[in-house]
């Protein structure tokens, strides 16, 4: 009596006219099961030629540092200091609550860091005196001053580069929106205007200037690239895995459950989804996750023609009809052997699905029917530059934000679909002979898997 494990194996390799990307690569029955894993020589190929493109490796590891170091803005643009020493205890505020008391104030609420009185507290240990002259204090304390006051015990805060959150009021004299007060043109001492950085004077800390509410744009542009790409990468894998699976179903059974499945979804695309989503807004209130949610919910027929488009091409193959011959479930031959084929076309729709999700949060932010406006979003940003034309820099910052995010998301979705296209998986290769020995190689693992 045969092994079934054998035979399951043996049906997972391709015909050899069947399909022209063997994506899979067998393990044997009897290989141990700690084995390290590894990538196999059809992986290792695709990842040689995705190195090879330059402008995606590169734009790949540009958009991974932003993307990174976004994921740490409470460390790099926050109105609360990242670590406080107060009487030789270290605190955290911005991720702990501090009151007032905490650093011997008088109020219960949450310490207001930016306050001369509050700053002037936590350097000095809690001396009573910062109440009266708050600023006269800090000043001799940095200055490197001991001060001979009862309950004295130096202090000290180490803040972010940005000293301003998404939704920090930067006290700052003039009107909203304010221009940059880091770079930028004055007059020399010898009456010249010059461009560059500002004299102390006159230097402040909004590196872009501020919005129609003086909330400093660097720091929300950092907040809101990374809810952009977090909301797209959300959105996208929740839809690829629906889409996928709902293509699967219809490609592979294919009769009455294609029909249904179809007429199921020329109606439900049909559905206007704004209306849908301003009429849930309107009841349930604006947030993050119902948008995700109902983006999700009209997203996912995306993927659906693609992959059951491959799944009607494939389920008519030799290695499908084997499969089914030796009794291996249809979720076996769906998800391990046909949908590796389909893979190509999947990915070639990624770069189409991450940046539609990015550009349906900033469409419906831009129209006032996405996030709340207290929210770090890029489309309110843009809105804001449209109603202040007199404020260029709210323009430049949110076009060019907008631009770099999604070339380089664009670069890196088209290296990563070359290297996944069978017809340049052997390309570029060191000899014609190399590329043939392992299409022979991979073939022969499926024979003796």
């Amino acid at each position: 009596m045969s092994d079934p494990r054998i035979n399951e194996g043996a049906s997972s390799a391709p015909h050899p006219g069947a399909a022209a990307d063997p994506s899979t690569t067998l393990t044997p029955v009897g290989a141990p099961a700690g084995r390290k894993a590894r990538l196999s020589p059809l992986n290792q190929r695709r990842w040689r030629n995705f190195k090879r493109n330059r402008r995606a490796l590169w734009s790949a590891v540009i958009f991974g540092l932003l993307f990174g170091l976004s994921l740490f803005s409470e460390f790099l643009a926050n109105d609360k200091p990242i670590l406080v020493s107060y009487r030789g205890e270290l605190r955290m505020p911005i991720f702990s609550f501090y009151s007032e008391r905490d650093f011997g104030g008088d109020f219960p609420t949450e310490a207001a860091y930016g306050d001369p009185e509050v700053q002037c507290l936590i350097v000095t240990g809690g001396v009573e005196d910062c109440f009266d002259t708050p600023g006269e204090i800090l000043a001799r304390v940095n200055n490197g001053f001991d001060l001979q006051m009862e309950g004295f015990e130096r202090g000290w805060m180490l803040w972010p580069p940005i000293p301003y959150s998404y939704d920090t009021i930067v006290d700052r004299p003039g009107v909203a929106p304010a221009p940059p007060n880091v770079i930028g043109y004055y007059e020399g001492e010898d009456g010249e205007t010059s461009f560059g950085l500002l004299p102390p004077g006159q230097r402040g800390s909004n590196l872009l200037g501020t919005d129609d509410t003086k909330r400093d744009v660097l720091a929300r542009v950092i907040y809101g690239f990374r809810l952009s790409i977090l909301f797209a990468l959300m959105v996208t894998v929740a839809s690829s895995v629906i889409g996928v699976v709902a293509g699967a179903v219809q490609g592979y059974f294919g009769g009455w459950t294609d029909l249904i499945f179809q007429r199921f979804i020329e109606i439900w695309t049909g559905t206007p989804s704004l209306y849908v989503i301003i009429i849930l807004f309107a009841i349930l209130g604006r947030s993050f996750w119902l948008l995700v949610f109902l983006t999700v919910l009209f997203g996912w027929p995306a993927l659906v023609g693609v992959v059951r488009a491959e799944f009607l091409r494939a389920r008519n193959f030799e290695y499908v009809r084997a499969a089914k011959a030796l009794g291996v479930s249809d979720r076996t031959i769906m998800f391990r052997h046909m949908l590796p084929n389909a893979m190509v076309a999947t990915v070639t729709m990624l770069p189409f699905l991450v940046t539609g999700a990015i550009g349906t949060l900033a469409s419906l932010d831009f129209l006032g029917f996405g996030l709340p406006s207290s929210a770090p979003s890029l489309g309110e940003m843009t809105l804001q530059a449209k109603q202040n034309l007199q404020a260029p820099w709210l323009g430049f910052t949110a076009f060019f934000t907008f631009a770099i995010m999604l070339s380089l998301l664009v670069f890196v979705f088209e290296g990563i679909r070359d290297a996944f296209d069978p017809r340049k998986t052997f390309s570029g290769g060191p000899s014609a002979a190399e590329a043939e020995a392992g299409e022979r190689e991979i073939e022969a693992e499926g024979r003796t898997a």
